[in-house]
């Protein structure tokens, strides 16, 4: 049966292996909805999950091959049907499990015989529920599709942020754009690292690491604040100078607390919040001896910890004026005997265990030569 009514969109597909009882539940239903009939389990799914499928089922529970219970379970099984209600019809005299039906997904049960007011204010009712929780529905998906279009548009923004930032300091520094590119990679490997250790899992997750990683190239941007003559000397500093360079981490901290300030966010919940820790604390020392505070041990934040490892590999492995590049063996023995002096036990053990994977970061973003010969060298 398939008796379209012009002024509807509700269809009720009727279930029943009886005809009389399709034709009678149809001439009920037929004034104030299109109807549909299957005769069977297996031509109810067809018709459900095809083209245009019904907004309700009246579903008889005792039918051969397929019963209603089991039609509305593979009913409630996929994501595009199980929406649907399922009003199941028995008669008085069957003795049916009524916890069963609920149980399958079942929305309400109608007695034989039908009493046609009955039918009507149960389909009624059931199609101004299933309608309003699509509505619902709706307007659920339209609202996330907005936060996340807003997320990635504020996840954007924040990317450019970092990434205008570290440029600023990157224009005025005499160090290359690749060790930017190098340094936050090295960060990433440690920080993955270490959060699969049960000591960090409080401190890392997947969303920390990848923050880490777009912060790590922010680590010099206080050099904005170094005059020129010193930022750009072709050569080792004097004592006097590397006090007036050292200042870079206090620069950092100050430049990007203004910009939080400038953007109005909390600085506890700050997207720059990594930033801000790696730029002021990544000169610090785990014995206390580095600078700006001295602080020492786990009172250095994680963040700074991770990158004080990235940034002396790199300046190891790198050419300068004032020095040739070290070979990486050489590199990861001076980060090993700094083990608990200037870096932290537990990021020289993680940097151990990655030490090839930042080989191969530096290889993929080698500038000349002769870094390229030190870094595949074996000894």
């Amino acid at each position: 049966m398939n008796q379209p009514n012009p002024n509807s969109q509700q269809t009720v597909l009727i279930t029943d292996d009886n005809p009389e009882n399709i034709f009678f539940l149809g001439e009920i239903l037929k004034k104030h909805y299109n109807v549909k009939a299957a005769t069977n389990g297996d031509e109810a799914l067809r018709i459900l999950w095809g083209k245009n499928p019904p907004s309700l089922v009246l579903m008889d529970v005792v039918m051969p091959e397929m019963d209603g219970f089991e039609v509305c379970r593979r009913l409630k099984s996929r994501p595009s049907s199980q929406n649907i209600p399922v009003i199941f019809v028995t008669a008085l005299d069957e003795t049916i499990d009524e916890t069963k039906g609920f149980e399958a997904g079942g929305a309400d049960y109608i007695r034989k015989p039908f009493q046609p007011s009955t039918v009507l204010a149960r389909v009624k009712t059931h199609l101004a529920i299933y309608d309003q929780n699509r509505v619902l529905e709706e307007k659920v998906i339209a609202r996330t599709q907005t936060l996340a279009k807003r997320s990635q548009d504020l996840s954007d923004t924040q990317d450019v942020t970092i990434f205008a930032m570290a440029t600023l300091a990157e224009y005025r520094d005499n160090e290359t754009g690749t060790h930017i590119l190098r340094t936050q990679r090295y960060v990433k490997v440690l920080a993955t690292y270490l959060m699969g250790l049960d000591k960090y899992k409080d401190q890392l997750n997947p969303a920390i690491v990848e923050l880490l990683y777009k912060s790590a190239p922010m680590h010099d941007i206080g050099k904005v604040g170094v005059s020129d003559n010193i930022l750009l000397k072709p050569g080792k500093l004097t004592h006097d100078e590397f006090d007036e360079m050292k200042k870079h981490t206090t620069y950092g901290l100050e430049v990007i607390v203004k910009a939080e300030k400038s953007l109005g966010v909390d600085p506890k919940t700050s997207f720059l919040r990594f930033a801000r820790e790696i730029a002021y604390t990544h000169q610090e020392k785990w014995d206390g001896s580095g600078y700006p505070e001295g602080i020492k041990g786990e009172e250095i934040p994680l963040s700074g910890r991770i990158m004080a490892i990235a940034d002396v590999y790199d300046a190891l492995i790198s050419k300068r004026v004032y020095k040739p590049a070290l070979t990486h063996n050489a590199t990861v023995k001076i980060i090993e005997h700094g083990k608990g002096t200037h870096f932290d036990p537990d990021v020289v053990k993680a940097f151990h265990e990655v030490k090839e994977e930042f080989r191969k970061i530096a290889l993929h973003f080698v500038e000349n030569e002769e870094e390229r010969a030190a870094l595949e060298s074996s000894e």
